[in-house]
């Protein structure tokens, strides 16, 4: 007489590992950086009244409003936005990156506005059509 081998025990080890890992995977939160891309292809409709520019060697300006833009230090960038904010605080915030400049500085900016509570937009060019 053969031993008959018995699947619910190896069953119940596959439905444990399903459950899991279904949930673990509710846990784990993905570490995405949240940018606000405007659309290319459409004008804004609201001027960005503070400006960081972004320049191909890495050089970072600033400006409010309708004024010259200003040189300024990576360090100094958060005081200067929190202060920009302070005086105007439903104003929109545009970064105008050199299309060649590093991607890692880009995010260094974009990091700096997330630390001090401000979104800032990649300003783009809109798309021109070839006809």
């Amino acid at each position: 007489m053969m031993a008959a081998f018995s699947m619910a025990s190896m069953t119940d080890v596959i439905f444990l590992l399903l459950i899991f890992f279904m949930v673990t995977s509710t846990y784990i939160f993905p570490t995405a950086l949240e940018v606000n891309l405007p659309q290319s292809s459409q004008q804004t409709t609201k001027k960005p009244t503070i400006r960081i520019s972004l320049d191909a060697e890495g050089n970072i300006a600033t400006a409010m409003g309708d004024a010259e833009r200003q040189p300024m230090q990576p360090d100094e960038l958060k005081t200067w936005l929190m202060l920009a904010k302070e005086q105007s605080p439903d104003a929109t915030v545009a970064l105008y990156a050199d299309e060649k400049a590093a991607y890692g500085e880009i995010v260094k900016i974009l990091n700096v506005g997330a630390e001090a509570d401000i979104t800032i937009v990649l300003a783009t060019k809109p798309i021109r059509s070839s006809n």
